[in-house]
């Protein structure tokens, strides 16, 4: 699927549409599983998960999963490949047209939270991506390092710095050119503040107490490594893969690729940093999140009162399900 075919549709029939979103590792595939596939699809709203080979360090949804519940999104690029937030809403709109057209409900889940933003609001006003101003700036991060790069980024766009993570070279490389061909921060450039496309999404965000989320956290990456995570390095090293490949900044994938450049490999201390990568990351998301408005906050063991929420959005005057 090339992304040069894909067009955001102009349809504004975003009748019924529902975010579930919250930190990594709260419990999003869970409740899924509890949706009526007859009634619902999922789009994914991961950015790892868009990758193919990405399957165990992403913590994708299993085939079994996927079989149970129709998934849009995922496998659709190949890790060396950029995926954009613009060609996510491209791809969003798209398949919720489609799922519309099914006569069923999307459900968009998952926690990079700047697409839940985006694909609600738009995208910024920042100017679009130039190809020589991306060049360039690719080059100076060869010569000086990516350390230089996120430091830079930190003297003349601080609030963007705070956002962007400094291992995420796509979204740091794009607040630089965005600097260079403008003058202007990334940050400065304002986001729409009306909802595209008249959507009034049902916006439940999941959270746990942290001890908890923390429980799950190291459970999930021990679950992760005996389910075959350094074969699946193994395979991309195979393949080619290299640190700089977009999908391969994902957290789960990157502690590999940093732990070879210092020409160490020690299950222990990689566990440890995805673990520790991860708690942070996970603080991050709600902070994202917690900004957004109108957002249902639900405890995720709670799942009987988050399907009521829903079949009230789906039918205000059914008060109880059926």
């Amino acid at each position: 699927m090339k992304s040069t075919s894909i067009h955001p549709t102009q349809s504004n029939a975003f009748a019924e549409i529902i975010f579930l979103f919250g930190p990594t590792g709260v419990g999003k595939t869970e409740l899924l599983l509890d949706l009526d596939p007859k009634k619902f699809s999922v789009i994914n709203a991961d950015s790892i998960q868009v990758y193919r080979y990405l399957d165990i360090g992403s913590a994708k949804a299993s085939l079994e999963v996927r079989h149970s519940i129709p998934h849009h999104l995922i496998d659709i690029k190949d890790p060396w490949e950029q995926f954009s937030v613009g060609e996510f809403i491209a791809y969003a709109d798209q398949a919720v047209a489609s799922i519309h057209q099914e006569g069923k409900i999307p459900v968009i889940s998952g926690g990079t939270a700047y697409y839940f933003k985006h694909f609600l609001y738009g995208l910024s006003e920042a100017p679009p991506s130039d190809e020589g101003v991306r060049l360039a700036v690719a080059q100076r991060i060869e010569q000086n390092g990516r350390a230089w790069a996120y430091e830079y980024l930190k003297q003349i766009d601080p609030i963007s710095a705070q956002r962007i993570h400094p291992m995420d070279m796509y979204r740091v490389s794009r607040a630089l050119e965005v600097y260079e061909k403008s003058k202007r921060p990334l940050s400065s450039f304002s986001l729409p503040d009306t909802p595209r496309n008249g959507m009034h999404p049902l916006v439940i965000g999941l959270m746990r107490e942290s001890d908890q989320l923390r429980t799950r956290l190291a459970l999930r990456i021990k679950q992760m490594f005996d389910q075959g995570l350094e074969d699946e390095i193994r395979s991309l090293l195979r393949m080619g893969a290299q640190m700089s490949w977009p999908g391969l900044q994902g957290i789960g994938y990157r502690e590999f690729f940093q732990a070879m450049e210092h020409g160490e490999w020690s299950r222990s201390i990689i566990a440890d940093q995805i673990e520790r990568n991860s708690r942070l990351y996970a603080k991050r998301q709600m902070t994202f999140f917690k900004s957004f408005a109108q957002v249902q906050w639900m405890n995720a063991d709670e799942k009987g009162e988050i399907l009521t929420a829903i079949q009230r959005y789906l039918h205000p005057d059914c008060m109880s399900l059926q």
